[in-house]
């Protein structure tokens, strides 16, 4: 059996572009790629906390250090410059592998600086 977990995370980043006719896809800071261990063309989830939407689509590399989160092709309609959105990427594990896995958790601030790390979200309090 495969449970499927969260791998990695970029939280609350920043959109900084979207264009919709460039190729589907979203372009990502590559120090935020390798930082957060999203690989290029590797299939992410994107939950705009702005609007709501919540899509699926892949990850491209943008130069390094530009703070680029661009949301391209048809899911350019879905988040705008300014939109706080979250990245995920999953992994399949077999049972024995999820009692050890940690994600790699990132946490960005408005311009997409990273503010901290971790591999573990807290226990949410009643």
């Amino acid at each position: 059996m495969y449970l499927t977990l969260l791998k990695s995370k970029l939280h609350r980043a920043c959109v900084t572009h979207a264009e919709l006719d460039y190729e589907g896809s979203c372009a990502i800071d590559g120090y935020l790629l390798d930082l957060s261990g999203i690989r290029e063309y590797e299939q992410i989830h994107i939950y705009n906390v702005a609007n709501g939407e919540r899509f699926t689509t892949y990850a491209i590399r943008a130069e390094s250090g530009s703070k680029v989160i661009s949301i391209n092709g048809a899911a350019a309609h879905k988040a705008k410059p300014g939109d706080r959105i979250i990245i995920c990427s999953y992994v399949g594990l077999t049972s024995q592998e999820a009692t050890i896995h940690k994600p790699i958790l990132v946490y960005l601030d408005e311009i997409n600086t990273v503010t901290h790390t971790r591999n573990y979200i807290p226990v949410q309090a009643a």
